[in-house]
């Protein structure tokens, strides 16, 4: 075997490998800043945005506010849940919100042990658009747009 065959052998098991961590049909059962439980099995039916963020990136600010209009402006078809993966104390986090309010639900998640059926964020944002039978639609490494919700729950 030439080199340039086994290293593209090597690349495609290293790109299929990174996306094998999140499953095609994720479960999510969070507890929101707010006390309530979230569970994506019960957005059945609906687009879910799950969206992986921090207060201190600097693209996360930016994406919020797209994110949370785009919520907004369908709610008949459309939820979200923002999973806060940094280490910080919910006070925090729930004075960032005061301060930037969203649509949506917010649930701190533990970096050390995120959700299982996601992969944990290799960078953040981190997005996912869960689709009504709840397989993965589309995945998002950095920020998104209202534009790019748009288009992934039209391709959907």
């Amino acid at each position: 075997m030439n080199r340039l065959s086994a290293l593209s052998i090597l690349l495609l098991c290293a790109v299929s490998s990174a996306f094998a961590a999140t499953a095609q049909k994720p479960m999510l059962s969070v507890t929101t800043l707010d006390g309530k439980p979230f569970d994506l099995a019960a957005q059945k039916g609906k687009w879910v945005v799950v969206n992986f963020w921090a207060t201190w990136c600097s693209p996360c600010l930016k994406e919020l506010p797209d994110i949370s209009a785009f919520v907004g402006a369908h709610k008949d078809k459309v939820a979200a849940i923002g999973l806060d993966f940094e280490d910080t104390d919910k006070a925090e986090v729930e004075k960032f919100l005061q301060k930037h309010p969203l649509t949506y639900p917010v649930a701190q998640v533990d970096i050390d042990n995120p959700p299982k059926d996601f992969e944990a964020p290799k960078g953040l944002p981190n997005t996912y658009v869960i689709a009504p039978d709840g397989h993965v639609a589309k995945a998002f490494l950095g920020p998104v747009t209202s534009k790019d919700l748009e288009s992934a729950v039209a391709g959907g």
